[in-house]
């Protein structure tokens, strides 16, 4: 895959998980009945307003060049929380696992050191 492609395809599914955890804080912040249903697997709704913000906050690292790997890392571990809490309260995990394995090929591909460090093997830009 080609340089170009590589930085089109990695902004691209930045833009998506982004647009995932924006909506989702969104939600989370603005309340009504589907915020109501997430709080009752979260712990209630003081939880969801924390959760809205640490949320939001990760989507604005994933735009700040400087700390978008920090916005990959809290996003991988926020969603193996979501993987977490959705496992015991005995709900399906499907949609936290597709979530975070969109997560770690974004984070792949735009930072080619993770392909280095996770495959031992050098990429090519």
């Amino acid at each position: 895959m080609d340089s170009k492609t590589k930085k089109i395809l990695g902004f691209s599914l930045t833009g998506l998980v982004a647009l995932v955890f924006l909506m989702s804080g969104i939600m989370k912040l603005m309340g009504g009945e589907n915020a109501a249903e997430m709080a009752k697997g979260a712990g209630g709704d003081s939880n969801l307003l924390i959760l809205g913000i640490i949320e939001l906050f990760i989507v604005a690292l994933w735009f700040i060049p400087r700390t978008s790997v920090v916005a990959a890392l809290l996003s991988i571990a926020y969603m193996g929380g979501a993987i977490a809490v959705h496992f015991t309260q005995g709900q399906s995990v499907l949609v936290p696992v597709i979530i975070q394995i969109i997560i770690w090929i974004t984070a792949v591909i735009r930072f080619p050191e993770l392909s280095i460090r996770l495959f031992n093997k050098a990429t090519t830009n």
